[in-house]
């Protein structure tokens, strides 16, 4: 069994991407269950979705500990995911900066040296920086997709499923965008 976490904020497109690796795995055979937790996610809050794909899953939520891959697509939803990493868990993260709202009222800082702080005691830690593809890619909006890209390294499953589900659940529009950022994305991760 697998046990992936998505970890953003609202309008990152968190949903989005866990519905698509749900079609992927689904597509191969697996039994796929999922869990969603949105908070205040229209307003800038967590947004976090769970997926597991095996076999056999009896339960949408990943246990505390038990995942094997975390996706975040903002650097300190890393750290409200940690309970859930374990010494193999594979840690993903967009190196982008989005302040909550008691550091933009200046309640608070933003805390620095998450990075480092990671990188040092989950060795597993990987940290993308997005910025140049998405200029290339010509849309902040498909941020979700090129991280899901660098998750898909990960997976073993073929490029045309991947590239199936990615044009099921995004719009015609924006469907040659994400086919970029996607193709992009896996190569962050070599």
């Amino acid at each position: 069994m697998k046990n992936v976490i998505f970890a953003g904020v609202g309008g990152q497109g968190v949903i989005l991407v866990s519905k698509i690796l749900m079609d992927v795995a689904l597509k191969n055979g697996f039994d796929v269950k999922e869990s969603e937790v949105h908070g205040m996610a229209q307003r800038g809050g967590s947004v976090e979705c769970h997926v597991r794909f095996g076999t056999e899953v009896s339960s949408p939520l990943i246990p505390k500990a038990g995942a094997d891959y975390i996706l975040c697509l903002e650097l300190l939803e890393a750290m409200r995911k940690l309970e859930y990493l374990n010494k193999n868990s594979v840690l993903i993260i967009n190196r982008e900066q989005i302040n909550p709202a008691p550091v933009e009222i200046g309640a608070m800082e933003y805390p620095s040296d998450i990075e480092s702080w990671l990188k040092n005691n989950f060795p597993n830690t990987i940290i993308v920086d997005t910025g140049e593809i998405l200029k290339e890619v010509g849309t902040k909006r498909a941020l979700n997709v090129v991280m899901l890209g660098c998750l898909s390294r990960f997976l073993d499953f073929n490029i045309k499923d991947w590239e199936e589900s990615i044009s099921k659940f995004v719009k015609e529009s924006a469907l040659e965008q994400n086919i970029k950022a996607f193709k992009m994305g896996r190569e962050l991760i070599a």
